[in-house]
């Protein structure tokens, strides 16, 4: 129809702010602008009959916060112990701190296969706030728990007004745009911005004078096409 099709029963003051096609086995991340989020698999969500369905509670939100982005990850079956001794090891081998807490009292001992399997399996989420930090954080670091709960910190927001506006998977030779409220933009590479835990505040990726808060993100896709 020229006009769309209804895609879902929206509830008042609810609106939508994203739709990504998934598998039974992916998991999904939402993401709120207070610094919350849940990760929870796509099984969860029961399947409805009708496209105007209201659907169910993916995360429960306090007073203010709300939704700001979706993600869907590959589902990997990995227990806390040896999510914990991943990071230990990792740590150990490449010098990065993942800053997980209390990851000393994980006595579990990671095979080499199983250290480089989680690796290869490692995605990375990249998450801005509208005062332009950045950060890209480990997606093993987001435990998977049952939907509708109040979900774990996703960046530290102790800085006075500051939200997070976009959260999603990046690789190393992505790009993003950035945008601001006074019109400004700026272009740089995901692999330009650090790597940190899941509770850091990140760094600036965008200075923003006065009032101007970043708005909107956008993804940018390696384009580079082989020579001849």
């Amino acid at each position: 129809k020229a006009n769309g099709k209804i895609a879902m029963k929206l509830p008042e003051n609810t609106t939508l702010i994203g739709a990504q096609i998934c598998k039974n086995d992916n998991d999904v991340l939402l993401t709120t602008a207070q610094g919350k989020a849940i990760r929870f698999n796509t099984e969860d969500v029961r399947i409805f009959k009708g496209r105007d369905s209201v659907g169910v509670k993916g995360i429960s939100l306090k007073t203010d916060d709300a939704v700001i982005s979706m993600a869907i990850l590959k589902h990997i079956e990995v227990s806390t112990e040896e999510r914990l001794a991943y990071f230990k090891m990792r740590r150990a081998i490449t010098g990065e701190d993942s800053g997980v807490e209390n990851d000393e009292i994980s006595t579990l001992v990671l095979s080499q296969e199983r250290y480089v399997e989680l690796g290869a399996l490692e995605e990375w989420i990249l998450t801005i706030t509208s005062q332009g930090f950045g950060k890209r954080s480990s997606a093993h670091e987001y435990r998977r728990s049952g939907r509708g709960g109040q979900g774990i910190t996703s960046a530290n927001l102790e800085r006075r007004q500051d939200s997070i506006i976009a959260s999603f998977t990046v690789e190393d030779d992505d790009q993003i745009m950035l945008v601001t409220s006074a019109g400004q933009s700026i272009r740089c590479s995901v692999s330009e911005i650090s790597r940190q835990s899941r509770s850091a505040s990140g760094v600036r990726v965008f200075d923003t004078k006065g009032d101007e808060n970043v708005v909107s993100v956008a993804w940018i896709a390696d384009t580079t096409e082989d020579a001849g």
